[in-house]
């Protein structure tokens, strides 16, 4: 892709902080975002696609350590996929191919949630079809993955998408759409013999797809800039990577720069606590999409995970979100205290936990993830639980809240 295309991909002219924010006066107010002139002028020259069949993690190593496995977690996992879905009705699930309104999340859940069902059913479908060819190594269900995303492909669905600046709901959900599709696909690709033909023509369409829906750059106070921005960032990086398209990794790589230059000192990404009583439940969906295209990037040979930029590194908005999730105080001025917290009890905002726990140790986090394991995500990767945690990760937590526990009764007994 030239650069020139890709310099039409991201951001308006100016990524701003909304009023509202730039309002509250203190380190939020200061805060300055990454503009689209400034994004097309880091030099990623450095970051290439280096291996095409990477995925996001090794598949095949996986697949080894769940033959042994005794964890009950995951042995509960491969249980339910490995009988998986009827291909057949897979295959009848009939392509999108016109474009239709979506109402408002906030405004209007009721009929959103009834306007999506079909996009959801897409990504389920995609993420199932990958997670029963882990758990059950059985080839089938990968081509039955490839035979049912060539039929969206040959059906040309998704493409006569249309951004609308004013209702943009619709754009939104391709997103998800698009990565659901490709990060699936990288799972099963390198395990399909034949279907030549079939494989082309999928990575012509999410190609295509990609491009043509990043090229829309969003609106300057929101969508060019906060986890939306992450969410394309995901798709170009995992699609760039199947296709081997440099500029269109490079997009997804630019998310990361973007992230750690907009951060504050305290780890908090301005425009995701700008939400009001959501500012807590966004730093965390921002991470979700950030962690998950770190891990991309990482199979790639880059050790993005450890990148300061701007003297900002990602583990200081991992932090920062425990932080705040202890103690809302800790918000200060970014939002109110009385934080939303019926996120919490969704595991699929938690999927990016398992990446960083199979590279991290960090005991909060190891501990708040045992009361939502196991993770799945329709789109964002799947089932993680079963694809990165530790078998014997669970144990660790256990031993050590009771190592905890028994210290404590011999405080008090002193």
């Amino acid at each position: 892709m030239p650069l020139a295309v890709a310099k039409g991909l991201t951001a308006s002219l100016l990524c701003t902080l909304p009023l509202a924010l730039m309002a509250m006066g203190g380190s939020a107010a200061m805060a300055d975002t990454l503009s689209r002139e400034e994004r097309m002028e880091l030099d990623l020259s450095e970051y290439r696609v280096t291996d095409t069949d990477a995925g996001y993690f090794d598949v095949e190593a996986r697949m080894a350590l769940l033959d042994e496995t005794d964890n009950s977690i995951l042995l509960q996992l491969q249980d339910e996929l490995e009988t998986g879905p009827s291909c057949r009705q897979m295959l009848n699930f009939k392509p999108i191919t016109t474009r239709g309104g979506i109402p408002g999340f906030y405004p209007n859940p009721e009929e959103w949630e009834l306007a999506t069902e079909p996009l959801f059913a897409f990504e389920d479908s995609v993420s199932v079809l990958a997670g029963s060819f882990v758990a059950s190594g059985d080839p089938f269900y990968a081509e039955c993955l490839v035979r049912f995303l060539h039929g969206w492909a040959e059906a040309k669905a998704l493409t006569t998408f249309v951004f609308d600046p004013n209702d943009p709901q619709a754009w939104f959900a391709a997103e998800s759409m698009l990565f659901a599709a490709a990060m699936a696909y990288s799972i099963v690709r390198p395990y399909v013999d034949g279907l030549e033909e079939e494989r082309a023509e999928i990575e012509q369409w999410l190609h295509g797809l990609a491009l043509q829906h990043s090229a829309f750059p969003g609106q300057p106070e929101e969508s060019c800039c906060n986890n939306h921005f992450y969410r394309r960032a995901l798709y170009a990086s995992m699609i760039g990577v199947l296709v081997e398209d440099d500029e269109l990794f490079r997009f997804g790589v630019s998310a990361i720069y973007s992230a750690l230059h907009d951060m504050t000192e305290e780890g908090a990404l301005p425009l995701e606590v700008s939400r009001g009583r959501r500012a807590t439940h966004y730093q965390n969906y921002a991470l979700n999409y950030l962690i998950t295209n770190m891990q991309v990037i990482q199979r790639q040979g880059y050790d993005i995970f450890d990148l300061e930029y701007e003297g900002n590194n990602i583990h200081e908005a991992v932090d920062y979100l425990f932080q705040i999730l202890d103690n809302p105080q800790a918000l200060g001025d970014y939002a109110p205290l009385e934080q939303f917290t019926g996120f919490l009890r969704d595991p699929q905002y938690f999927t990016w936990m398992e990446v960083y726990l199979a590279r991290y140790d960090h005991p909060q986090m190891a501990r708040f993830i045992t009361r939502v394991r196991p993770t799945y995500n329709r789109s964002a990767g799947g089932f993680m639980t079963l694809y990165f945690m530790d078998p014997e990760a669970q144990q660790h937590v256990y031993l050590d809240e009771e190592r905890r526990r028994t210290e404590a009764f011999r405080g008090l007994s002193n």
